[in-house]
């Protein structure tokens, strides 16, 4: 009774995210890189304040922590949500920070208004999703979802030459809980969006229906090395010009399934790389994203189709090498509703939305019923120490989370 009216406290939610971003802070923004002595230190914060909070508090064997509170029935699958502490070289204060901490002020309102949900609820913190100190990134969430090997992920070392398994030894947060996965309920991560999608619709929050696909390749093209003064252009077969080509088109392509299509050429280099010469080979690397399969596939081959026929006109030999295929990924429908209607409910602005990065709950949909929340954040930047979610928006979505998770935990079977 009366359980619509509760609230999280957006002061105590704002405070709890800036004293983390103390740990490691480098100007407005935050440097605590997985398996670090800052990290270490952040993970002993928030331990702290889950003990506090009357949570049992255990380590997996990769460094997950997991954090329970006890419902009336415990033998039911917990609710669980979480995301990551670890920060990029010259991270922001929210990215990844913002989910973990919403989730402890979830449990916090809880413990003050004395609400027992049917269920058991479990804050994560998921190790190494940046990726940025160990490659790749997703590690924790990885491992424990089955898709990566423990052992192969420990033997992982840094630009040092450290090794994450002796790392986590080191700073005290290898466990004994296997890092595998177990039933959940439900699993949410609060997140902001990294995109400046909300903030340019004036929306509070964005109901995450999925995370798009990626494809990569590395494009290929070799044609015929001569000087430049000399040659006419017409004699030539220069690969720059067949490149030019179908990098228009591409972006010709993505505009063309707007507004979710993506074509990035994040490297473009070209051998022998001499200034008077035309090279002999051009290299780029392609990324295509889309959130519908279908669609990425047909990206896919129009992107093959459209090569060869621009390279067979200009006399070049090209090739397109697939070097990785992250697949689409759609949320759970009963997940994403309770999200969209916990937003509703609390009057709040909202939309749906696909996450055009990857997040820890990528690869905990794979085992469990997941889904997302947005906030917006300051002209989109992340990864960025001006990285900024207004304490409206941080509240708001914090609000989404708990009566999301009251709803998903109250009729878990």
């Amino acid at each position: 009774e009366g359980i619509e009216l509760l609230r999280v406290n957006g002061n105590r939610l704002l405070e709890t995210v800036l004293e983390m971003g103390k740990i490691g802070e480098i100007g407005l923004g935050s440097n605590r890189q997985a398996l670090t002595d800052e990290d270490r230190l952040g993970r002993d914060l928030f331990v702290k304040w889950c003990q506090d909070a009357g949570l049992t508090v255990v380590f997996d064997e990769v460094g997950n922590i997991f954090a329970r509170r006890n419902g009336k029935d415990n033998t039911l699958p917990p609710v669980m949500t979480g995301s990551h502490l670890d920060t990029q070289p010259t991270g922001g204060k929210y990215d990844g920070i913002y989910g973990v901490l919403a989730g402890l002020e979830v449990i916090r309102t809880l413990n003050e208004r004395g609400v027992v949900t049917d269920a058991p609820l479990e804050l994560s913190v998921w190790t190494n999703e940046e990726g940025a100190r160990f490659a790749p990134a997703m590690l924790g969430s990885g491992v424990w979802a089955g898709e990566m090997e423990l052992q192969s992920v420990l033997d992982i070392r840094d630009r040092d030459g450290l090794r994450l398994g002796d790392e986590l030894d080191r700073i005290g947060y290898r466990g004994d809980r296997p890092a595998a996965a177990r039933p959940l309920r439900a699993f949410l991560e609060a997140h902001i969006e990294q995109g400046p999608i909300l903030e340019a619709e004036g929306i509070e929050v964005g109901t995450v229906t999925g995370v798009q696909g990626s494809r990569w390749y590395d494009l290929t093209i070799d044609g015929v090395p001569v000087h430049a003064g000399p040659t006419p252009m017409e004699y030539r077969i220069d690969p720059v010009m067949g490149a030019t080509r179908i990098v228009s088109y591409l972006y010709k392509l993505a505009a063309a399934h707007s507004p979710w299509g993506r074509a990035t050429f994040g490297n473009i280099f070209a051998e022998p790389a001499s200034r008077n010469t035309v090279p002999e080979r051009v290299v780029v690397n392609v990324d295509l994203r889309h959130p519908d399969a279908v669609v990425l596939d047909a990206m896919d081959e129009a992107f093959r189709r459209h090569a060869d026929h621009v390279c067979g006109e200009l006399r070049l030999n090209c090739s397109v090498s697939e070097i990785w295929h992250m697949p689409v990924t759609m949320f759970d429908p009963d997940v994403v509703h309770a999200v969209r209607s916990a937003a509703t409910d609390l009057g709040l602005s909202n939309m749906d939305i696909v996450s055009g990065a990857g997040h820890d709950a990528l690869y905990v949909a794979k085992t469990a019923p997941t889904g997302m929340i947005f906030i917006p954040c300051r002209d989109g930047v992340s990864h960025n120490p001006k990285e900024y979610a207004t304490p409206e928006h941080m509240e708001a979505g914090a609000n989404v989370l708990l009566h999301a998770m009251l709803r998903l935990s109250r009729f878990a079977q």
